[in-house]
């Protein structure tokens, strides 16, 4: 493991990057060398080099209009004396602050350190918050549910056309960018799951309006995954004791609609199915605790529910 501080990508790439969109844009101001050097803290050479364009630029950060709006208005403020370098230098770590909040600076880093990718990581605004550490946990989570459902060969015939997704919800979750899960959804290629990507905060909308609804029922209800509704699975989960609750497939109210359901339930069942409607495939909701509960029960169920269809 490569362990980088974003200091360390401030210093090495985003820096001299900096330096040399401001050397050009001065230049363009008729500053001289010299004084272009003054006003970086920076060798006449070094601005030598920036001005013939000898310094290589790192792209994540030169081809950034952020940036190039900001090294423009600072240049501009410099040469004509509106701004001094302690207004500068502020200009500088607004961006630099903004860029390390998932942007450049921040895909920098996991670039550089790749333990960090698929984290959602905002150390570096937030710090080592119980906030931070509740959201890792979440992403940890869903992670760990996709591995199940990856070793899981029966998992693939109940795969829906649209796509399966599994999420969990951070505690108190109110909406879906409090509910992690996989962007793009997971699908079946090839008689094998296709996990496109990391989990993010956000990435589904069905499963986390499921969650949500839930969980706004029953507190201990924060996981989800979708599956293509069959009787093979609704007769599976008979057997294992659960008696599904079907709702309506309707999509405008689907959160509110669902917690009606679960209310007049008096509770929340661990499967819920719909049977589709114009357009709308026949989906199953499989819930648990997180999504790493989900994931198991729908493995145990789509297990059993193959072992039926092939007696």
């Amino acid at each position: 493991m490569s362990l980088r501080l974003p200091s360390e990508i401030v210093v090495d790439r985003f820096l001299p990057t900096a330096r040399a969109m401001l050397a050009a844009e001065l230049h363009e101001h008729d500053l001289t060398q010299q004084e272009i050097a003054d006003q970086l803290g920076v060798t006449q050479a070094a601005v030598s080099k920036y001005v013939a364009g000898d310094s290589a630029l790192n792209e994540r950060f030169s081809d950034n209009r952020r940036m190039r709006e900001t090294m423009s208005a600072i240049a501009d403020g410099l040469a004509t004396g509106e701004l001094d370098q302690y207004e500068a230098l502020a200009e500088l770590l607004d961006l630099i602050r903004e860029f390390e909040d998932r942007g450049p600076i921040c895909e920098a880093h996991e670039e550089a350190m790749p333990s960090l990718q698929g984290l959602g990581c905002d150390l570096c605004v937030r710090g080592r918050d119980d906030a931070v550490l509740a959201e890792r946990d979440v992403l940890s989570t869903v992670r760990e549910a996709t591995r199940t459902l990856e070793n899981e060969p029966a998992i693939v015939g109940h795969v829906p056309n649209v796509g399966t997704n599994v999420g969990t919800a951070l505690p108190g979750a109110t909406d879906e960018t409090d509910v992690a899960a996989i962007p793009g959804r997971i699908h079946a290629m090839r008689g094998r799951i296709n996990v496109p990507a990391n989990p993010e905060f956000g990435a589904s909308q069905h499963v986390a309006e499921t969650v949500l609804a839930a969980s706004a029922v029953d507190p201990d209800v924060g996981g989800a995954l979708n599956l293509a509704t069959s009787e093979a699975l609704l007769a599976a989960a008979h057997e294992a004791e659960i008696d599904p609750l079907e709702f309506d497939a309707e999509y405008d109210t689907r959160r509110a609609r669902l917690r009606e359901r679960f209310e007049e339930r008096g509770g929340v069942p661990r499967v819920i199915y719909h049977r589709g409607a114009f357009g709308v495939e026949p989906i199953t909701y499989v819930l648990g605790e997180t999504a790493v509960e989900a994931a198991a029960l729908a493995t145990s169920l789509t297990a059993s529910a193959q072992t039926e269809t092939r007696e």
